[in-house]
């Protein structure tokens, strides 16, 4: 039954990349004709050159793009033909199917409900629903999956949570949540992705050096080669979404779904960013950190290679926002061309966001009339690579461009996803909360290989802030001093000592005990500001003030308590 599993997701993934090549194809069409235009306003000797290159590599692109187009086919039909040796190996007569009616009524409402929020970009989901009768019985007979599902729902039903230890989940299910990782995930797709075990070490051979020429019969020179190699280790990544009671209580089947694409998404954004902007503490090295490092940084190892500083050579800035056609694209295609495939020619890829990706295009349209370039909106025109768009700029700036060879990032997968749950943090909204972890490491195995570009004239964003680790935190206390009012009777008057501030802190108060753990929200009432050493509060003798410090992000970082001493009459 699994391996039939996993030859229809194969089977399901080439058939995504068949559709792109096809539609890919019937672009073809459109610049064909294009490019029959361009020949009919030939004049000159420089224009016929022109057309006639713009033609060869018109051709050269599209007999690419059929030849793997009639590769995925082959390669669809041999999956296929397995598919169907395998099944045919099994039991093909469906059992009866025992599952109530409300239970498939209740999968499909929850399936409805996932994709709704996510936009409809939920393929394990469908996967998972798309078992056959015999699948899922071999799925949830499985004494592990059994195992691991009976006691998260015997928790729900019990109302506690799972403490002391966490569940491992099943390998049966872990591979369902690789691939729902890989599915969701933007640029894991395009990177040199490891499972490995314990400390991971990744051999880097220096520079080639060149043969040397000599006589027919005579001695070999020994090339002096230099080996490298780069070491990762393993951080945790987690995070926990909360699911209704109501479709855990449903069936086995939905609950699984649950689990699979709650992990899967929320490990895949957190990879996405680390990707990207990873600091090296705790979590991944980020392609942009190690670009803007201006000298060897704490996580460089031992034996890598000697290191080189490419913060002012790969980052880059360009006035170039108002230009399109040839200007825009020569200028930029410059910038881009730093990036050397230096051990790796895979994965060539392109980041930006939205607004930054329909400009790219806009300026492809406004190329000269003869059809010298016609935009596709899953390419960079010209220089190639895919582009991976997200949503906005809170991972990416508009009118940046941050890529390159992907194959030169490793990304190292340690074994094991836990899991575990509790019923108390979302009770009177009768959710259970869910987490899962799963532990990685990766870096830059060559930064040569990426660059990253503004052209609006701005300075690239070099880092991004990461969701607080509160979890690890400890609550700061406030040193507060209390003392009489020099002017108003029953008035006291704090002045606040050890914030986290330096300057201006963010203080509030209130009369009253009040308990607070790190990374709390700030009350939405109850409490009122405080200036240090000059707000009067009005509380009896004795009695008990809070006083917190909030961040930024208005999360509670800093806690004290003190007794009012209010002047007397």
């Amino acid at each position: 039954m699994l391996k039939a599993l996993m030859l229809r997701r194969r089977i399901d993934l080439k058939k995504k990349d068949l559709a792109a090549l096809r539609e890919k194809l019937e672009g073809f069409k459109t610049r064909e004709t294009e490019l029959a235009t361009a020949i009919d306003e030939v004049e000159t000797e420089e224009q016929r050159t022109a057309v006639e290159e713009e033609i060869t590599a018109f051709e050269n692109e599209r007999n690419e793009a059929q030849t793997g187009a009639d590769q995925l086919e082959q390669e669809i039909s041999d999956l296929e033909n397995e598919l169907s040796q395998e099944e045919a190996a099994q039991d093909t007569t469906p059992p009866a199917d025992t599952g109530a009616t409300g239970g498939e009524t209740a999968n499909t409402g929850a399936e409805n409900r996932t994709e709704e929020n996510r936009g409809g970009v939920i393929p394990m989901i469908r996967r998972l629903k798309n078992f056959t009768q015999q699948e899922r019985e071999a799925f949830l007979g499985n004494e592990q999956v059994r195992s691991f599902l009976g006691e998260v729902r015997t928790a729900i039903s019990e109302k506690r949570a799972i403490t002391g230890v966490g569940l491992t989940i099943p390998e049966v299910m872990l591979g369902l949540v690789r691939e729902e990782i890989a599915a969701n995930s933007k640029l894991l797709k395009f990177i040199n992705l490891r499972p490995v075990g314990g400390k991971g070490r990744l051999n880097i051979m220096g520079k080639i050096p060149e043969a040397v020429w000599t006589e027919m019969c005579a001695n070999l020179n020994e090339l002096d080669l230099a080996f490298n190699q780069t070491e990762v280790d393993g951080y945790k990544v987690g995070a926990f979404i909360a699911i209704c009671n109501a479709t855990l209580e449903d069936s086995d089947l939905a609950l699984a779904q649950e689990i699979v694409t709650a992990i899967g998404i929320a490990i895949a954004k957190a990879l996405d960013k680390a990707i990207l902007y990873g600091t090296g503490t705790k979590m991944p090295v980020g392609i942009i950190t190690r670009l803007a490092c201006e000298s060897q940084p704490a996580w460089w190892g031992t034996n890598d290679p000697a290191f080189v500083d490419l913060h002012t050579s790969n980052i880059k800035s360009i006035n170039k926002s108002a230009s399109t056609g040839a200007e825009f694209f020569a200028a930029l295609i410059a910038e881009l061309g730093i990036a050397k495939p230096v051990y790796s020619g895979d994965g060539l890829f392109w980041v930006m966001n939205r607004k930054t990706h329909l400009d790219i295009m806009a300026k492809a349209l406004a190329f000269d009339a003869n059809g010298a370039l016609v935009a596709n909106t899953q390419l960079m025109p010209i220089v190639g690579g895919e582009i991976v768009e997200f949503e906005d700029n809170d991972v990416i700036a508009d009118y940046e461009i941050v890529g390159g060879f992907g194959g030169n990032y490793l990304m190292a997968e340690r074994a094991g996803v836990e899991f575990a749950s509790s019923t108390e943090v979302r009770f009177l909204q009768d959710q259970t909360v869910f987490k899962g972890t799963g532990r990685y490491d990766g870096r830059p195995i060559e930064g040569k290989a990426f660059v990253i570009v503004n052209y609006a004239n701005s300075t690239p964003t070099k880092t991004r802030s990461f969701a607080k680790d509160w979890a690890n935190e400890e609550m700061n206390a406030l040193g507060i001093t209390a003392k009489a009012s020099a002017s108003n009777v029953g008035k006291t008057v704090l002045t606040v000592a050890d914030t986290l501030a330096a300057e201006n802190p963010e203080l509030y108060y209130k009369v009253g005990k009040v308990n607070f753990e790190v990374g709390d929200d700030q009350p939405a009432s109850g409490f009122t500001s405080l200036t240090s050493g000059t707000t009067e509060i009005t509380a009896a003798a004795g009695k008990i003030i809070t006083v917190i410090e909030v961040d930024s992000d208005d999360k509670v970082v800093s806690v004290g308590y003190v007794a009012s001493v209010p002047k007397a009459s």
